[in-house]
């Protein structure tokens, strides 16, 4: 019984509310100087009875993003870029070592002859040639690895040949360059943001013929292995901006707007009136705008009330 009650009371509030903004746009068209048309009315407990909430924005600085596509690499290949390269090397080494061996024995006229030194040497050349080949084939697929420092590097590939890390390439369609490297990486995994280190740039592109990082992933979620595709947001510098709940942003085909608390009431009311924002990026629960002011009073919840009761076409939202 008591809940009936409750409800029949917000009716009226309701009705109360919606009879007192249908006087006010009569009032408005009597007197061309009333702001009443683009203002909503309301008094303490109509403001209660329909849930409307009012808050300050947030100064917040959060960093952009850019969209990137991402593939989870195999870590065979990593094995077989790293084994071919030392291989090619350790063989340069025994074929350098050997041609001077010879090369001595020679100069010294014991027991090498002119075409021993030569075919020495040109299986020197050929060992030195096939370990150039590899360290660059190993330089071009795994650039941003090599950079690092011996102890890093080695303790990121033996995470990754271990199963317990993985390494993730990230493509940027449609860009060739970027100016600067992300300051992280949040790879979208099912819906669970798995955080990244980005390690550099790559140096060869694939079909996308687009610029492309490698990332490292520590410890990925179970499941995830080699040839996953996965979206990828790459956050870059950080970016100034007033940070509003989601509930308090409405949007016409004029762009974005919010319902601002005025200053001072009329006739014991208190004034509502839609301003214009400039919808910055989503961050987390809410929104990074630009265009209203720490110390403004904003509804945060129950703007879509407002807008309801003043009917479908909404006043045109002030610039300020």
């Amino acid at each position: 019984m008591k809940s009936w009650i409750r409800f029949a009371l917000l009716g009226v509030g309701v009705a109360a509310l919606t009879f007192s903004l249908a006087s006010a746009g009569d009032d408005d068209e009597k007197s061309p100087d009333s702001t009443a048309g683009a203002l909503a009315l309301l008094s303490d407990r109509q403001q209660q009875a329909v849930g409307i909430v009012v808050g300050r924005p947030v100064a917040a600085l959060a960093p952009d993003h850019i969209d990137a596509l991402g593939v989870v690499l195999d870590a065979t290949l990593l094995q077989s870029d790293l084994g071919e390269s030392a291989a090619a090397a350790a063989a340069e080494h025994s074929a350098s070592a050997e041609m001077l061996r010879l090369r001595a024995l020679f100069d010294g006229g014991a027991g090498a002859s002119r075409k021993m030194l030569e075919a020495a040497q040109a299986e020197h050349a050929k060992t030195q040639a096939e370990a150039e080949l590899t360290a660059a084939r190993l330089s071009l697929h795994w650039a941003p690895l090599l950079a690092l420092a011996p102890e890093s590097r080695q303790q990121i590939i033996a995470t990754v040949m271990s199963g317990r890390g993985l390494l993730v390439r990230a493509d940027l369609p449609g860009r060739h360059s970027i100016g600067s490297l992300p300051a992280k990486a949040l790879l979208d995994v099912d819906g669970v943001q798995v955080a990244g280190r980005v390690l550099g740039m790559l140096r060869q592109t694939n079909e996308s013929q687009s610029v492309a990082l490698l990332i490292e992933i520590q410890r990925g979620p179970t499941g995830l292995a080699a040839g996953a595709r996965v979206p990828i947001s790459l956050l870059t510098a950080q970016r100034p901006g007033m940070l509003l709940p989601r509930d308090a942003v409405l949007y016409d085909e004029n762009g974005a707007y919010v319902y601002k608390q005025r200053a001072g009431q009329a006739d014991g009311k208190l004034l509502y009136a839609p301003v214009r924002v400039k919808l910055l990026m989503s961050y987390g629960q809410g929104w990074l705008v630009d265009g209203v002011d720490a110390d403004d009073d904003i509804v945060i919840r129950g703007a879509g009330v407002l807008w309801s009761l003043q009917g479908v076409g909404t006043p045109a939202p002030d610039d300020d």
